[in-house]
């Protein structure tokens, strides 16, 4: 059940993420554009997935504001890494084929990778028992 879970928020917070980004083409598409909407995307589906891991995988309840913001840093830290892998694959596809499409699905290549790695990476530095 976990696992489906866990699955089926990855899936949320990649169409959240490509949302964020086609909003971000949709009203700038000059220089960087590529960029400046992979941080928007990035942005709004790392917000997203901290609070539906914290609450419904990893069953966490903060003490206080003050410890949210601890293990949100810390969350977003452990993303780091793994958001390196989702742009490395959205850039890679976007400069090979230089198409709309594939950029989207180097994208979803790159998220769902990433989502395998961070899952391991929060259970065992960011929602540890």
């Amino acid at each position: 059940m976990l696992v489906s879970k866990y699955i089926f928020f990855a899936i949320i917070s990649t169409f959240f993420n490509l949302f964020f980004q086609y909003l971000s083409f949709s009203l700038y598409s000059g220089q960087a554009s590529l960029y400046i909407a992979m941080f928007f995307g990035t942005l709004a589906g790392l917000i997203l997935k901290y609070i539906l891991d914290k609450k419904y995988i990893f069953y966490h309840k903060p003490k206080n504001k003050k410890d949210d913001g601890k293990k949100f840093a810390l969350y977003s830290l452990m993303g780091v890494f793994t958001t390196f892998i989702f742009w490395g694959f959205e850039i890679g596809f976007d400069f090979a084929f230089h198409s709309e499409i594939a950029k989207y699905i180097g994208a979803i290549l790159g998220l769902s990778i990433g989502y395998v790695v961070k899952y391991f990476l929060d259970k065992k530095f960011v929602f540890k028992e």
